[in-house]
């Protein structure tokens, strides 16, 4: 096994910081935006057979994200990415320490430069690509909807993501946008 068997994820394997953050999150009456910083550690898994026909390579991640403000942690997610050769399919698996799970599927491209970029997607009762959570969730901060696009760029990782919610009687896209640089090749 080496990395190349990991396919367009191979590129996310290692240690990332970035400083440059910026959560735009709901508030009772409004919104804000919360400057972050954090550090997303990337680890290669393996593969893994299922129903012994579907053949994935797998990839371990932990994401901290702590407020610039106070260098408080007010976001923490373990997940999977994997990749699915003979589909040609990305998948995204996270969860969050607040009841809320996410299956997100997608697609890889690269970018006229070589760079390379994963879309994932899901939504709340879908059968393929799904999201699942708590009934305080369900009745008090309901995800409806996820997108996540990231791209790796040699030692540059920038991303962007939205989480629709439907939170203090209206829906709010939450997002999330950050540009990391690989810390453990510096």
């Amino acid at each position: 096994m080496n990395n190349s068997d990991y396919g367009p994820l191979a590129p996310l394997i290692g240690t990332w910081k970035g400083n440059k953050g910026t959560d735009v999150a709901p508030t009772a009456d409004n919104s804000e935006d919360i400057p972050y910083h954090e550090t997303i550690i990337f680890e290669a898994a393996g593969d893994v057979t299922n129903a012994g026909e579907q053949h994935l390579w797998v990839i371990r991640y932990h994401q901290v994200v702590r407020r610039t403000s106070d260098n408080e942690v007010f976001h923490d997610q373990i997940g999977y990415w994997m990749w699915d050769p003979e589909q040609q399919q990305v998948i995204q698996s996270l969860t969050i320490p607040r009841a809320v799970c996410v299956l997100a599927g997608g697609t890889t491209s690269t970018t006229p430069n070589g760079a390379t970029q994963l879309d994932v997607a899901a939504e709340a009762g879908s059968d393929d690509w799904g999201i699942v959570q708590s009934p305080f969730m369900n009745s008090h901060a309901k995800t409806t909807a996820y997108s996540h696009h990231l791209t790796v760029d040699r030692n540059t990782l920038s991303y962007s993501q939205s989480t629709m919610l439907d939170i203090y009687e209206r829906q709010f896209d939450h997002t999330d946008e950050n540009t990391l640089t690989r810390s453990d090749s510096l």
